[in-house]
């Protein structure tokens, strides 16, 4: 069995942070694939290391001088370094690193050091072999990640290592110059990885316990989820809530490799389970809840409208002329409704409703603002009936008017419209009605 594990910046923070990783994976024998991020924040108003490399380095585009900064960089490595009694020199690569910058080597590479020094650390410190991703990870001229590129190489460079540490975050163009990626970061380099070697689980390190069934900020210490598939994953990623890109689950999802969110502080939590599929009932009805302000409703009504051949196509072709996406789009027998995102939609309306004049012929449109969805997702809202009426019920007692119910033939989520001023009121009470009182 194997496993590739990647550690966030927050696990690898300082000494006593990187002491935690080393002991989560000399726990486990089967934890041979190591991703790690660059140092974050040591506490609260630290600065994380990505950050400083790139004021560092847009100093040297300006020609100031960056000594100051460079030096600061360097400190905090050799804190890691002295904390851990390690004798690994740092000095030749931050020789390499001042040159690349007053060469202009681009705020990409600048980016990337962070994690290639926290990666020659990593790899003293556990005795594995240290390969730098610059030379696996493989984008095309263009920029574009090359995934069957990147497996031909990584796979026959970790040939000869049972174990070693890859460098999160970045890889190279075709002639060498250093790539990061844009979205998901260290996240996307693990995928790759387990992809690669096959592993039997993706560990996801960071500094909380999985995902929760609801954000914090809004609901006090929500529930966590134990397992999550990747469509309801996709679903509440969509809806804005925190969790991994989609860009770092793919990789993995194509192998059926499960994913699994732990907790760098807090070792002995199972953490999130991600899986393709499962067997396992959720301890909940619902999933997680999720979802945005700032939407804009845009009704239009037309008698014996669903007999009109083609009036779904006219309306929106209405707002694709006008270059704007919509989100949800529920009707009835004389009415269709869209909902579009008000930031996109408030300087083009007029243009729009001109546009659906000419295109649909509707009798009225009425245009809503502020307003905002909300998600509820889950697998086990299938085989229970009565989840809309509890939502509802749910709703009602909390004195949110529902403004729309959506619900997807999988029945994997129903979307609810409710104003902005209710946003939050509306996901503690459905929160309530499905967690605390387990209904």
């Amino acid at each position: 069995m194997s496993k590739v594990v990647k550690f966030g910046g927050s696990s690898l923070a300082s000494a006593e942070q990187f002491r935690k990783v080393g002991d989560i994976i000399r726990a486990d024998a089967d934890r041979r694939y190591v991703v790690p991020s660059a140092p974050g924040k040591r506490f609260k108003e630290d600065t994380k290391v990505t950050d400083m490399l790139y004021a560092c380095y847009d100093h040297a585009e300006q020609g100031i001088d960056f000594s100051g900064e460079l030096s600061e960089i360097r400190s905090r490595y050799q804190e890691i370094i002295d904390g851990l009694e390690l004798s690994v020199s740092l000095e030749e690569e931050f020789r390499v690193i001042e040159d690349s910058f007053k060469s202009g080597a681009g705020s990409n590479y600048a980016a990337s050091r962070g994690e290639y020094l926290n990666g020659i650390i990593m790899a003293a410190y556990l005795g594995y072999a240290f390969i730098d991703a610059a030379e696996v990870i493989c984008f095309d001229e263009d920029g574009a990640f090359n995934l069957d590129k990147t497996t031909r190489v990584l796979s026959a460079r970790l040939e000869g290592y049972a174990n070693a540490v890859i460098p999160g975050f970045y890889g190279a163009l075709p002639d060498g110059t250093v790539k990061t990626f844009s979205r998901g970061g260290s996240d996307i380099s693990g995928s790759i990885v387990a992809k690669v070697v096959q592993a039997d689980v993706y560990e996801n390190w960071t500094d909380v316990s999985g995902f929760l069934v609801a954000d914090p900020g809004i609901v006090k210490h929500p529930k966590r989820i134990d397992v999550i598939t990747y469509r309801e994953l996709r679903e509440l990623s969509y809806m804005g809530a925190a969790v991994m890109h989609e860009d770092a689950i793919f990789p993995v999802r194509q192998e059926g490799i499960p994913i699994n969110i732990r907790n760098t502080n807090a070792p002995e939590d199972s953490g999130t389970w991600i899986v393709g599929s499962t067997c396992q009932k959720s301890r909940y009805v619902i999933t997680g809840i999720a979802g945005k302000r700032g939407f804009c409703s845009v009704n239009i009504e037309k008698d014996m409208m669903n007999t009109e051949i083609g009036f779904g196509r006219k309306v929106l072709q209405a707002f694709e002329e006008n270059g704007i996406s919509f989100e949800h789009v529920p009707s009835g027998i004389d009415t269709m409704t869209v909902f579009v995102h008000q930031d996109e939609f408030v300087h083009k309306e007029q243009k729009v409703a001109a546009c659906l004049y000419r295109l649909a012929r509707p009798d009225a449109i009425e245009i809503e603002a502020d307003l905002a969805l909300i998600a509820v997702v889950g697998r086990g809202m299938k085989s229970t009936r009565g989840t809309a009426g509890r939502i509802f019920s749910a709703l009602a007692h909390a004195n949110v008017n529902v403004k729309m119910i959506d619900q997807g033939s999988s029945e994997l989520n129903i979307i609810i419209g409710v104003a902005n001023e209710d946003f939050e009121t509306a996901i503690r009470a459905i929160y309530d009605i499905f967690v605390l009182t387990n209904l």
